[in-house]
This record gives C-alpha cells, sequence and structure tokens, in this order.
C-alpha cells in the first residue's frame, strides 16, 4: 500500500501497475525516471510477507521487513550482545522485578497522515501503548502477548495487569515483573517489542498491516503484496549518519532456485538460506568455499541458534504407543544406543559440504553468547559403544519392531542417511515416514509419531529459551515440549536457575540441566546449523549473526 492512501483499487489503478511492470525500483512515483546514482538494496523473500505490523513478526518475512521499520527499547548487535535502542540507558531494582528505562528524547515517528504528514517525538506512553495492545487477550494482536505472559504482574483474574507498563514520564517507563526473570531484556529485542504510536491503530485499523508508522531507519513507501516492497530512507533516522542506502526493495520469488538464480545474475544483493541443491555449487566437501564461487561472491558462515535433532515420544499413553507396550524407544539404553551409532562429522560433510557442527553435546547449540558446549558431554559416533548400549537394553534386534521416523519431504536424505546407519552399526531396522511438513509437526504436537525429526530456533541467545523445551509443565499439546520429558528434578532446577541473576552463574546451571536431559535421551540431537549469507562484491557492513537477523542500516553498496 502507498503511504496515506488506504483505498486497495483505486492505488492499482493510480501506480502500482506501473511498479509491477518496472524492472526496477522506483523511488517516488511510476512516472518519474529512475535516478542511477541511488543506493538501492535488493533482497529476495521467497517466503510470504504477511504483515508490517511488528505484532505480527513471527516468521522471517516479517521479522525482517519490520526490522527495517520499527525500533525497540533495546536491540541485538551481530555478537547478539544486549545494547541500547531508544532507550540509551535502564535500571534493575535489587529484587530483579522493576525494570525502569530512560528514552531517548531525539526519536521521531516516520511522517505520517496519522500526524498530519509531519512526526511526532516517542514519549513512553508510545511504549505502554505498544505492549497493552499485545497484551490483549481478547485482541486481534496478541501473537506476541507470550513475551510478557507468565513474567510482568497479572490481575486478579491472571490477566497482565494494566499496572505492569508505567510511563513514570515521557522519558521514563518502568515495567513490573511477578518474579525475577534474567532474560527479560534479551526478549524486549524481539520485534514484538517494537513502539507505535500511542491511538494509532485506533484510527488506521487493519490498515497499519500494509501503511505501519515506525521509527526505524528506512519509512514505509509501497507494498505489491507477492510482487514487491518498496522502502524509502528515513532522512530523519536518530542514529546520525545512518541509513547509508536510499532505498530497499523486496521481491517475493517464492523458488528458492530461481532466487538463487537472481543473486548470481546480480539481480540480489544478498543471499541467505542455502538450498541442498545449492551447496555443491558453492562449497567443497570441507567447508571451504570453491575459489571460482568466492571470486565473484562474498560468503561467510556463522554458528546459528539452531539445533536439528530427533525427537522421541516418552509418554507410554500416547497414542503412538497404543498396543505396544515396553517399545524400545521408551528404554534410554535403546535410545543412547541410536545417538551413538551416528557419524554426525560424516553427515555434516556428505550432506551438507561441512555446513553446520556435529551435534555432540546437548541441546544448546554454541551460537549462544558465552555458552560452552563442550561442558556439556553428548554422544561422540562409537559403534562398539553403542553395540553395548544396546546390550545394556535388553532389547533384542528381533523386538527392534514397529519403529518409524517421521520426516518432512525435504529431509528425506537425511532419514536415509541415519537409517542406513543404524543398519549398519546396530542391525536396527528403521522405517521412513515422509509427510507433509505441516502434518508431521501436528503428530508430533499431539503425540501421534514416537520418532521424529525437529528443530528449534532460539527466540533470543540464551540457554533457558533450549532448556524450557524439557520442562514438564511445558509438554505438548499445549506447550514445546514435544517428547513430554518429565523429570521432577529437572524441573526444579529449572526453576532454579531463573531466580539467579547473575549469568555466569545462570550458564553453570544451565550446563546441569543440559547434561541431565542429555542423559536421559528424549532427544538425538543431530547437528548445530550455521548461517551461510552470500553477498555481492559491492555491499558492505552486512555480516551474518546466530539469529539470522537483517540489519540494514549500516549497510552501503558501491
Amino acid at each position: 500500500m502507498d503511504r496515506g492512501v488506504y483505498n486497495v483499487e483505486n492505488l492499482v489503478s493510480i501506480g502500482f501497475k506501473c511498479l509491477l511492470l518496472s524492472v526496477v525500483v522506483l523511488l517516488v512515483s511510476c512516472s518519474e525516471s529512475v535516478d542511477e546514482s541511488k543506493k538501492v538494496f535488493n533482497y529476495n523473500q521467497s517466503e510470504g510477507l504477511t504483515s508490517l505490523d511488528p505484532a505480527f513478526a513471527s516468521s522471517q518475512a516479517n521479522i525482517w521487513a519490520t526490522s527495517q521499520l520499527f525500533n525497540g527499547l533495546v536491540e541485538l548487535d551481530d555478537q547478539l550482545h544486549l545494547v541500547p535502542s531508544i532507550a540509551k540507558s535502564w535500571t534493575i531494582d535489587s529484587l530483579g522485578t522493576r525494570y525502569t528505562f530512560h528514552l531517548r528524547t531525539s526519536v521521531s515517528f516516520h511522517p505520517h497522515v496519522f500526524f498530519e504528514n509531519k512526526s511526532r517525538i516517542v514519549t513512553a506512553n508510545d511504549f505502554v501503548y505498544s505492549f497493552q495492545r499485545i497484551c490483549d487477550p481478547s485482541g486481534l494482536y496478541n501473537r506476541g502477548m507470550w513475551i510478557f505472559k507468565g513474567k510482568v504482574i497479572e490481575d486478579e483474574n491472571g490477566n497482565i495487569s494494566k499496572k505492569a507498563f508505567v510511563a513514570d514520564n515521557d522519558s521514563t517507563l518502568s515495567i513490573y515483573l511477578k518474579q525475577p526473570f534474567p532474560q527479560f531484556l534479551e526478549i524486549l529485542s524481539m520485534n514484538y517489542a517494537s513502539v507505535i504510536p500511542e491511538g494509532s491503530i485506533e484510527v488506521l485499523g487493519a490498515n497499519f498491516r500494509e501503511d505501519p508508522i515506525g521509527t526505524g531507519p528506512f519509512v514505509f513507501k509501497q507494498w505489491v503484496e507477492g510482487n514487491a516492497l518498496v522502502l524509502l530512507k528515513n532522512e530523519e533516522y536518530w542514529k546520525k549518519g545512518l541509513p547509508k542506502l536510499d532505498a530497499v526493495k523486496v521481491s517475493f520469488i517464492p523458488d528458492k532456485g530461481q532466487a538463487f538464480r537472481e543473486f548470481l545474475l546480480g539481480n540480489i544483493d544478498f543471499f541467505s538460506g542455502i538450498e541442498e541443491s545449492s551447496v555443491d555449487e558453492i562449497f567443497l566437501l570441507n567447508g571451504s568455499v570453491k575459489p571460482s564461487f568466492m571470486e565473484k561472491y562474498d560468503v561467510e558462515k556463522k554458528p546459528y541458534l539452531n539445533t536439528e535433532y530427533l525427537g522421541i515420544q516418552l509418554d507410554e499413553s500416547a497414542s503412538c504407543y497404543k498396543d505396544q507396550k515396553n517399545h524400545p524407544l521408551l528404554n534410554v539404553w535403546f535410545r543412547k544406543a541410536l545417538s551413538t551409532a551416528i557419524d554426525r562429522k560424516r553427515l555434516i560433510v556428505f550432506l551438507r559440504n561441512s555446513v553446520g557442527l556435529p551435534a555432540t553435546s546437548g541441546i544448546v547449540p554454541p551460537a549462544v553468547p558465552d555458552y560452552n558446549v563442550s561442558f556439556v558431554k553428548g554422544y561422540d559416533f562409537d559403534p562398539e559403544l553403542a553395540q553395548k548400549y544396546l546390550t545394556k537394553s535388553g532389547v533384542k534386534l528381533g523386538e527392534a519392531k514397529n519403529i518409524e521416523l517421521q520426516v518432512a519431504k525435504e529431509h528425506k536424505p537425511l532419514s536415509e542417511f541415519l537409517v542406513k546407519q543404524w543398519k549398519e552399526h546396530l542391525g536396527i531396522k528403521v522405517k521412513i515416514n515422509v509427510t507433509e511438513a505441516g502434518v508431521g509437526r501436528d503428530m508430533a504436537r499431539t503425540g501421534k509419531a514416537s520418532f521424529f525429526r525437529a528443530s528449534w530456533l532460539g527466540d533470543y541467545p540464551d540457554g533457558e529459551n533450549y532448556l524450557s523445551l524439557f520442562v514438564g509443565t511445558n509438554s505438548t499439546p499445549s506447550g514445546p515440549n514435544k517428547t513430554r520429558y518429565k523429570d521432577d528434578i529437572f524441573d526444579s532446577l529449572y526453576t532454579a536457575s531463573q531466580t539467579l541473576l547473575s549469568k555466569k552463574e545462570r550458564i553453570e546451571q544451565y550446563y546441569i540441566l543440559d547434561q541431565r536431559m542429555i542423559n536421559k535421551a528424549p532427544i538425538i540431537p543431530l547437528y548445530y546449523d550455521e548461517v551461510v549469507q552470500l553477498r555481492q562484491k559491492n555491499i558492505s557492513g552486512l555480516h551474518p549473526n546466530g539469529m539470522n537477523l537483517l540489519k540494514l542500516e549500516k549497510v552501503d553498496k558501491e
């Protein structure tokens, strides 16, 4: 949608058709000629963009787009360390339950018809409004309510209290927690916690999704859904000297192979999320970049906040175990045998051209800042030990039946590798059941799958986000604990870790939790993923980070 216009049919007639036919970014209107001196950054989003409202920033497409338009109290740098944003500083009381933020007084919202084509300075009341909006249990904007639910104070009905967020004055905001939650600042770096103008939703309503008002480095210009999104440089951005680009254009080519070809042709400035079919074109088996590719493009890898694993249903009453008492997967030594029989290094080399790291630790990946995975002992490849575990399990080969691994189509090569490993090193036959990705996730969530491929991409860079997957009260179908792992000692240690305000002490507790969980083997970690970023040679100031966030404010283009 075009800034300041709310009739979609009129928009198409007055200019969007022209944009669709154009092969370049139109910085102002379809009738104007293109200024070749403009620095326009082009990227593709294969996953469809559904909203420019940060309240709906739950997908990569929405997160990347809203990251250019909005700011919050705090943000993460390229090393995933917390840094100030609109809040120039903050304090936390001795109990860890009151956070007081001191706002910059120079941050303005983008000019908009909501302000009669002018702008306005951001105040603490805008943050109160923004947070209360996503915390309304009866509202349309509460997808991100979980970042506050269970953490900030609640009213007598168990809903988030309006007293949780208080504007002490125009430049001071206080947030009240009901108990300490040391990761709270990291959570506030998420796009859900972006600031929007007080009263804007009441005036703009659903149009806010396609005509947003932010404070970020770029200002919304046009969006033709499924075709192109155009953002222009915010000339009044509060970070002086930024952004360096004049505009950002997003295309929406759904086929990643085609999008990759567009990158090779120079029509896209950066590419992330390499398909298996393209890996051989970029990397040698040892993980180094092919010289011929490196001559034309910049390639950079970095550990990613993503752990790929196999999950095992531990709830004996789950429907997948109906009429199958004493199923081998319910035996901890059998699970350890399966895990120890996998040559993860070989998996990484031959299936992923060494993109990724073998997961021989626990669930928490090495991309988490200050977390040393070597302090948690997982399962190295050891066929002899795997056989000993199998013997200790008491499961005979003839009894190891009805083992079925649930995978999506795109993960079939991985599952075939694993099945071959188990057959070769343990003599165990595992059947592969291929389903649509959504069907498979639902089967795992509802207990219909006993053995399934899964992954966890961290919402924020803290080990707690991964360890919470194994808390008993977080079991599916209502929570993320798909294995339904249940351990009272684990739960009590997890709860205790949340009272530790010292990050060092908390991480030491995470090591104990991760080790205890992996000893029980409710999952089989496969690999810790890496972000691969491809860039054209004329792009500078852009680097991958552990959350694959896209921040373009410091990017330049020659």
